[in-house]
């Protein structure tokens, strides 16, 4: 019986799919904290090895550059989305984590008891 080892460092593995995407038009949406969610649909630049470039289009036909470190999409700080379909790319979040609601643990079960 041999054991799976789970991928380690999937930040190389966010990396290669996001390089094979490039040229494509997808839509960011990033929390940058403070209730302050950006969501902006642009084209994938260039993929560096820590970070990703989105060119995006502004008001009256200007386009700017904005970068994204593949972290935060591991994280979820950064979600990625398909423009055509809506559906997601790169979703590395457990089923399991989606909401921190369903907790029932109290902050009393945390001592440590003798």
């Amino acid at each position: 019986m041999e054991n799976e080892i789970p991928p380690i460092n999937r930040v190389d593995t966010i990396r290669d799919e996001l390089m094979a995407l490039q040229g494509e038009r997808l839509k960011v949406r990033a929390n940058m904290g403070r209730s302050r969610i950006v969501e902006r649909t642009g084209t994938l630049v260039m993929a560096h090895p820590s970070l990703f470039i989105v060119e995006v289009e502004e008001r009256r036909g200007r386009k700017s550059r904005q970068s994204y470190q593949y972290v935060d999409v591991l994280t979820g700080t950064v979600e990625l989305y398909d423009t055509d379909t809506g559906e997601r790319i790169l979703d590395f979040t457990p089923a399991d984590e989606q909401g921190y609601d369903d907790y029932d643990g109290d902050a009393d079960d945390m001592d440590d008891e003798d």
